[in-house]
């Protein structure tokens, strides 16, 4: 049974959203920040870049699963996760300083990027599976676990959001901007300190909630064992259908993430707007971090209501056509000679207001998604009797991570055909390289969308489904109690 019943207090959604914090400051730093950093400041090439990264995630994903495995069998006087988010966190804050500060101040080689990157990579799942994990241990409820995932998600995108505003406010404010080198290494020491202090502090909010062994000790740990068990529980028909929707819309926000800076600063120009009566310090890209803020907001707002109206997976499918067809409108203009001149205060605030609502459709997608996650455990419960908690979420994290890394993969290869130079500075690309980077970045987006739409709206758990079968799983409980004391 779930650790409460009812509605949640808010500081318990508090506690348990800030821990993503730590997700967000990850997934800023490599998505938005990592490739121009090795690529316009350490002078890497963008493939390359783009290549080491996907790599990481890739063997990152392979090990995410045995992290879940792993994490559903720990044994503790203080249950099964914490043990994870009290130590992870310190390792994981020295890998992201060796991150941004690279041994000899110099762009290392193609495998000690690697390297680094899959240590930060590891160490972060070591902390996200069982933090999100314990989201569907602590409710049963299917609104509650939206609501959960909302004070995620708007806590990941706030310490994102965060480490954005310091870049361009404080660490990258100097004369060269965002190729400001020395930035870089407050940057990371900086993101470091958060994401320590944002896992380990959500760890101590729920130590009193969570902190009691499991009721049945697991039994002993084999290699044999572990794979059979992740193996039985990828093959819920649910949890693939979920896997193939879920995989396009994570490619496609890995995509996105990871050349929107390429985007923002050669084709919006948005560094070089300002606004009349502002702080100097205020332009349209240190504008940039706020707008994004506001869409999550808006997310936060709008999520839960669609989820009563329409529930998860048509919301999903329907958020993720949204998010194409509002951020590629700006686009399709700018190519059309239909827009304001790119660089100006007009054209700027247009975007952004595109941008709001395109961003708040991509979160309630992915929100809406991750949510969905929590309905399949039940289900898997029904079927064999055992929960699987980590095992499905480093399933997710499988996938998204996998399809994290090829939308880093794909924006480093769109650079690189676009034939984007090494040393471009913000107005003096000509069209003959920004044109085909945006219809490239369009068409890989355009069928992306249409994928996860497909399959994020077959998902078949409703809200419906989900309630009788709790209703079920609570009436064998009661008829056998010694089963439900066996469970773990």
């Amino acid at each position: 049974m779930a650790f409460t019943t009812g509605p949640l207090s808010t500081r318990m959604r508090l506690t348990q959203g800030v821990g993503a914090v730590a997700f967000g400051v990850k997934d800023n730093g490599f998505s938005f920040f990592l490739l121009i950093f090795y690529n316009q400041v350490l002078g890497m090439d963008a493939g390359l870049v783009g290549l080491a990264l996907a790599l990481a995630l890739v063997v990152d994903a392979i090990f995410d699963p045995l992290i879940g495995y792993f994490s559903d069998r720990t044994y503790t006087k203080w249950g099964r996760r914490l043990p994870w988010l009290y130590i992870a966190p310190w390792p994981l804050a020295i890998m992201w300083i060796l991150l941004w500060s690279p041994p000899g101040g110099e762009a290392p080689s193609f495998f000690g990027l690697l390297g680094i990157a899959v240590g930060v990579r590891l160490l972060l799942s070591a902390c996200e599976v069982p933090q999100v994990s314990l989201l569907p241990e602590i409710t049963a409820d299917y609104d509650e676990r939206t609501t959960l995932f909302r004070y995620r998600y708007l806590m990941g995108w706030g310490g994102g959001i965060l480490m954005m505003v310091l870049a361009y406010m404080v660490f990258l404010s100097g004369p060269d901007g965002m190729l400001e080198a020395d930035g870089y290494f407050a940057f990371g020491i900086t993101g470091a300190l958060i994401m320590a202090f944002s896992v380990v502090g959500s760890a101590l909010g729920l130590h009193k909630l969570v902190a009691h062994p499991p009721a049945q000790r697991p039994p002993p740990f084999r290699w044999r064992d572990a794979f059979a068990e992740i193996r039985d529980a990828f093959s819920e028909k649910a949890f693939l259908i979920f896997a193939a929707g879920a995989l396009a819309a994570y490619i496609s926000q890995g995509t996105t993430f990871s050349i929107s800076n390429y985007l923002n600063v050669f084709v919006w120009q948005l560094d070089q707007v300002t606004f009349p009566g502002a702080p100097e310090l205020l332009t349209g890209l240190t504008a940039y971090p706020v707008v994004l803020f506001l869409s999550a907001l808006l997310m936060f707002v709008v999520v839960s209501p669609l989820h009563r109206r329409f529930g998860k997976p048509y919301t999903a499918a329907g958020g993720a056509l949204a998010a194409f067809v509002l951020g590629f409108i700006p686009y399709f203009l700018f190519l059309l000679g239909a827009w304001p001149q790119a660089g100006t205060l007009a054209s700027t605030g247009l975007f952004y207001l595109f941008l709001v609502f395109a961003n708040a459709s991509g979160i309630v997608s992915m929100i809406s998604a991750s949510s969905m996650v929590a309905e399949i455990i039940e289900l898997f419960e029904e079927r064999t009797g055992e929960r699987a908690e980590g095992k499905f979420y480093a399933g997710n994290w499988l996938v998204q991570k996998c399809a994290t890394g090829a939308g880093i993969f794909i924006s480093g290869q769109i650079i690189a055909l676009a034939q984007m130079p090494s040393d471009a500075r913000p107005g003096e690309v000509g069209m003959d390289v920004l044109s085909p980077m945006i219809l490239l970045y369009a068409g890989v987006s355009l069928i992306l969308a249409l994928i996860a739409a497909f399959w994020l709206a077959r998902f078949p758990i409703t809200r419906e489904s989900h309630e009788a079968r709790l209703a079920v799983l609570n009436d064998a409980a009661r008829t056998d109690p010694e089963a439900e004391s066996l469970r773990p």
